[in-house]
């Protein structure tokens, strides 16, 4: 890699704006500023990296005649080694719409799930090891056939700069339509950039549980004492899309069941909390149980609400609820 004519340097370009924009988005950047930041690494630098992979060589304009006696036919057949520049732009484009997808599949399968930093970072890890096995492949290509980046090469529209037997075909309306297809997609990817999809907005609510062993009957603390205070910690997680304030309510009911259905026979309030959490995070919420009832047909319900609860809380009006039988002594 020691030439004068510096073939590898589109390459550590990309390399090199791969890191800033990647950089630049995970700093927290919002708006139009992530939109402009995000457009290249989505729609152009994965997709160049592969191209350059793959066709590390320089188009040629070499031509060579059909053998009219075995195939009857007398027109020359342009023969191109690598890619013109409007290939290479089309390729790049139609390559990281096709990379991107299957990056962010991918990453939908690591612990950190379908958020923005598995995903850029597997497009950012694939786009520098794209363009370093493209610094590869070009060394390994004769210097003669190099494919060397230049300023001629920087325009993407058809130009009649090579010579063609097709030379008379007026390229105006093919420059005019890759304009027009060029910023339908920058439109595109700029709206999608902006207005997300978001899943419908849920919260959860959980008790914290035991590490469950071979002797494990049940996954949290079920035993308790009458008229013993004892502690529950329940976790609000929030996933609606803003802050939410939540009530928790907890019931202590002595329940019946037929085999089909349960019967609430008696129900006393045991606790009641208000917590504000903020989208995406978890709060601990401890609550205090002090039962009044003895017997095995017992059970906690937890009924989270948006706000304040009703006059009278149930299982029916709950935004969110849990059951949870025990056993008092």
């Amino acid at each position: 890699m020691s030439d004068n004519h510096l073939w590898y340097l589109d390459l550590a370009v990309v390399i090199a704006v791969t890191g800033a924009l990647t950089l630049g988005i995970l700093s927290g950047v919002s708006g139009a500023i992530r939109i402009a930041l995000s457009i290249p690494l989505i729609l152009f630098l994965p997709g160049y990296a592969l191209v350059s992979a793959l066709f590390p060589d320089k188009p040629n304009d070499d031509y060579r005649s059909f053998d009219q006696e075995k195939t009857g036919l007398g027109n020359p057949l342009l023969v191109s080694g690598g890619l013109q520049t409007i290939e290479r732009t089309i390729l790049s484009v139609v390559f990281s719409v096709a990379l991107v997808p299957a990056i962010t599949l991918f990453s939908s399968l690591t612990p950190r799930g379908l958020t923005l930093e598995p995903v850029l970072s597997g497009l950012a890890v694939v786009t520098v090891v794209l363009a370093l096995l493209a610094i590869g492949s070009r060394y390994r290509c004769p210097p003669d056939r190099r494919f060397v980046p230049a300023v001629s090469s920087i325009s993407p529209f058809f130009t009649r700069g090579r010579p063609s037997p097709y030379g008379r075909i007026d390229v105006r309306p093919y420059n005019i339509a890759i304009v027009i297809g060029v910023g339908l997609l920058l439109a595109s990817a700029g709206f999608a950039l902006a207005n997300p999809p978001q899943h419908d907005g849920y919260t959860e609510i959980s008790v914290e549980t035991d590490n469950v062993t071979g002797d494990t009957e049940t996954i949290y603390d079920s035993t308790y004492t009458a008229g013993e205070s004892q502690e529950l910690q329940a976790t609000i997680t929030n996933q609606e899309h803003e802050e939410q304030r939540y009530t928790t309510v907890v019931l202590l009911q002595r329940v019946s069941s037929d085999g089909e259905t349960v019967t609430v026979n008696e129900s006393v309030e045991m606790d009641r909390k208000n917590a504000t959490v903020a989208d995406g995070d978890s709060h601990q919420q401890p609550l205090e149980i002090t039962p009044t009832m003895r017997g095995n047909d017992l059970r906690l319900t937890l009924l989270l609400y948006e706000g304040e609860p009703p006059a009278e809380p149930t299982a029916e009006n709950a935004y969110r609820k849990l059951h949870l039988p025990i056993e008092v002594s």
